[in-house]
């Protein structure tokens, strides 16, 4: 009995230091980017931009006049594909893990491949090419397209959705921007 026990706690012991290794870099980045969240108070937060409810630390980032304009572009190119919030919910934490709303073009050296654009796409993976795929409207599209090919995406956790179309090295980073993406669509929705 002893053994076991002690077997036992070793290994809760292991799990809990693994998890810190693990864990501990992703929390001591999102420490650096992270504000203090002060949700917006608007009759639509509700149910329909964070149904589940957000997973893990939030980020937050302060948008200069470029990104806001790319947060418009995702909503009114959510809009006109025929979706609802939740989907510009989904489009804009993507976009904010992917290139933080900022349409970036090569970045040399920097760049993963040959990723480009709000949602990081690649014209080597088929999502356009480079002019369309730095273009805010047709990157928006083509990710809403992916997003509509994923059954059930509607009542998955985001980072889950996100990730089925999006393919990243870093499937539970969309998660950390869930909050300040449905802010930001409660706040530009309607306008």
């Amino acid at each position: 009995m002893n053994t076991i026990l002690r077997k036992s706690v070793l290994g809760i012991a292991g799990l809990a230091f693994t998890g810190g290794v693990f864990a501990g870099p992703v929390a001591a980045h999102a420490a650096d980017t992270t504000h203090a969240v002060k949700p917006v108070s608007v009759s639509v937060q509700g149910d329909k931009l964070i149904p589940h409810g957000v997973q893990g630390a939030q980020s937050r980032i302060d948008l200069n006049d470029e990104q806001t304009k790319n947060v418009k572009a995702i909503i009114a190119a959510t809009k006109k594909a025929g979706m609802d919030e939740r989907a510009a919910v989904v489009s804009i934490a993507t976009a904010l893990q992917e290139s933080k709303l900022e349409n970036l073009g090569h970045l040399g050296d920097r760049n993963d491949h040959d990723s480009q654009g709000l949602f990081q796409q690649r014209p080597s993976s088929g999502w356009g090419t480079v002019e369309q795929i730095t273009d805010p409207e047709y990157s928006t599209t083509a990710f809403l397209k992916g997003l509509k090919q994923v059954d059930g995406w509607q009542d998955m956790p985001l980072t889950v959705a996100a990730q089925t179309v999006q393919v990243s090295a870093y499937p539970d980073h969309y998660a950390q921007w869930e909050q300040q993406a449905a802010d930001l669509v409660a706040e530009h929705w309607n306008k």
